[in-house]
């Protein structure tokens, strides 16, 4: 190496890692691994060495993809840049032009938007069905269906689906199944172990679970996700080192976390049930026997003001997201679901009073007590 300072001051000492013994591990913010030589190159392409550019693969997001098909109990898993290209990759791993797909018609509306709006772009058809009637599901199966989709607790309404059924379905028409499992988390539900073949998590929300981080992961059949792992590789919906390791971190305390937003969470409800300025109460029963998860949504479209109720939350924010450590709320029908048609924000319930509300882990107290201020100053 040249001696000179312009030389030395790109050519910086690399430090050599491998005697170190970092207790976590360490952050490879790298677009590319070295090689010695053209021999040591074609090492990766035959095998012999894991790591090239990293969109291809990288230390972290192989930890974090890996971490959750270990909670969800599945063979393999891959991280992605967010929850929506976690399940762009899983839709194309089993659907191609001219496909068909049928999800349930209460998913997230982010979900909706990319099912509805972008894959005819691929020559994918999509059906919009309530999952709640399962004859109308099978009814909707056509020779060309590929995949049955939903969501373990759907985004805002909570309703608790039945993976067995779901299940049921897939098998006996030899279609494949995907269920986003966010709001639960593998700490309340592994759909997975139920017999679904893809699980898909918008990392951002609670695995992650600091609002500092925006990443997805995909989990499930071995196959399948090497498929997907070839999308996120072709398309380019790599996550990066930085993120997948904030989320890795996230996780370690994914388990405590979950116990007392869940926790948190019950109370809400059961407090807002009580409340005379609720018209209604989202809150799921039965989802696990460690609880029913951290989001409570209410409707209070007849009996307070929207506006006044927002601007009397006082600590608690308004934000377009959920499952940070601090309790906050979100307005659907102008933000998540915002591009639904009228006609299905009317048929589901997103209404102009509907709040979905992301249960933190504050003083259960003092969370219900901001909420029932609130309502009690713009009760009408």
């Amino acid at each position: 190496m040249g001696q000179k300072f312009d030389t030395k001051s790109v050519h910086l000492a690399l430090k050599d890692t491998n005697s170190i013994d970092s207790k976590v591990t360490p952050i490879y913010q790298t677009s590319a691994f070295k090689f010695s030589d053209l021999e040591d190159l074609e090492n990766f392409y035959n095998g012999k060495k894991d790591y090239l550019y990293s969109r291809v693969g990288n230390p972290n997001t192989d930890e974090l993809g890996g971490a959750v098909a270990q909670l969800e109990g599945a063979p393999k898993g891959v991280a992605t840049s967010s929850g929506l290209s976690a399940i762009l990759v899983g839709v194309l791993a089993v659907a191609k032009a001219g496909d068909h797909i049928i999800a349930s018609n209460d998913i997230y509306g982010g979900t909706y938007q990319l099912l509805a709006n972008e894959l005819v772009d691929f020559g994918i058809e999509v059906s919009f069905v309530d999952f709640e009637k399962v004859s109308e599901v099978e009814n909707h199966i056509k020779e060309n269906t590929k995949l049955i989709y939903s969501e373990s607790i759907t985004n805002p309404l909570l309703r608790v689906e039945s993976l067995d059924e779901v299940v049921r379905i897939a098998k006996e028409h030899n279609l494949y199944s995907m269920i986003d499992n966010t709001f639960a988390t593998p700490y309340l539900c592994q759909p997975y172990s139920s017999g679904i073949d893809l699980v898909v998590h918008s990392a951002t929300k609670y695995l992650g679970g600091h609002s500092d981080v925006t990443a997805g992961v995909l989990v499930g059949k071995e196959e399948l996700i090497n498929k997907a792992k070839g999308k996120v590789v072709n398309i380019g919906t790599n996550l990066s080192p930085f993120d997948a390791w904030l989320a890795c971190r996230g996780i370690k305390t994914l388990s405590v976390r979950m116990e007392r937003h869940v926790r948190n969470a019950q109370a809400l409800a059961d407090a807002l049930r009580k409340n005379t300025g609720v018209d209604k109460v989202y809150y799921p029963t039965s989802v696990s026997t460690k609880g029913n998860g951290a989001i409570v949504s209410i409707d209070i479209t007849g009996l307070c003001n929207i506006e006044k109720f927002f601007k009397s939350l006082s600590w608690v924010k308004i934000v377009p997201t959920l499952a940070g450590v601090e309790t906050s709320v979100s307005y659907p029908l102008t933000t998540s679901h915002r591009a639904l048609p009228k006609e299905s924000q009317i048929e589901l319930g997103i209404t102009e009073g509907l709040v979905r509300i992301s249960v933190g882990i504050e003083d259960a107290e003092d969370i219900i007590n901001a909420f029932e201020k609130a309502i009690h100053e713009s009760i009408l």
